[in-house]
């Protein structure tokens, strides 16, 4: 009987490790997350991951250390100016594991004939509060009004 409510115990407190660890209640959570500057960029990102990912719109998650780093990018563009931003994640569970749902803002130039004609790769990059990287990654896309 002891040994029985002890394995009771160690499962519910393994359940609850999982359920915080992902940001999972009923399948759907939010996700916290800090912008990261190019500054604060750690080299692995800038260096190896940016270059090789850079040149189609997607979203894409990977570890550096203890961290987690989400980068939602907007593909080879022909003149400065264009700009995105992450602006929340949200994990979802799914019969085939985790999928990642990244929201991000777009903006054009205006008048891209008056910018710079030099190719430019628009990145965001934010340290996300996941222990985990998810099965599958979604990048969502708005050009909010203003």
């Amino acid at each position: 009987m002891k040994k029985q409510l002890i394995a009771i115990g160690v499962l519910g407190a393994v359940l609850i490790a999982l359920i915080i660890g992902f940001g999972v209640y009923g399948g759907n959570g939010r996700i916290g997350f800090e912008p990261v500057s190019e500054k604060e960029m750690p080299r692995e990102l800038e260096a190896e991951i940016i270059p090789n990912y850079r040149d189609i719109e997607r979203a894409l998650a990977c570890r550096v250390g203890d961290d987690v780093y989400v980068l939602a990018m907007r593909g080879e563009k022909p003149t400065s100016g264009y700009e995105i931003q992450i602006t929340d994640l949200e994990l979802v569970s799914e019969k085939q594991g985790t999928k990642l749902i990244v929201y991000a803002d777009f903006a054009d130039p205006a008048k891209p004939e008056n910018m710079a004609r030099v190719k430019s790769y628009p990145v965001s990059v934010v340290k996300a509060e996941l222990s985990g990287l998810p099965d599958k990654i979604e990048l969502k896309s708005s050009y909010p009004k203003g």
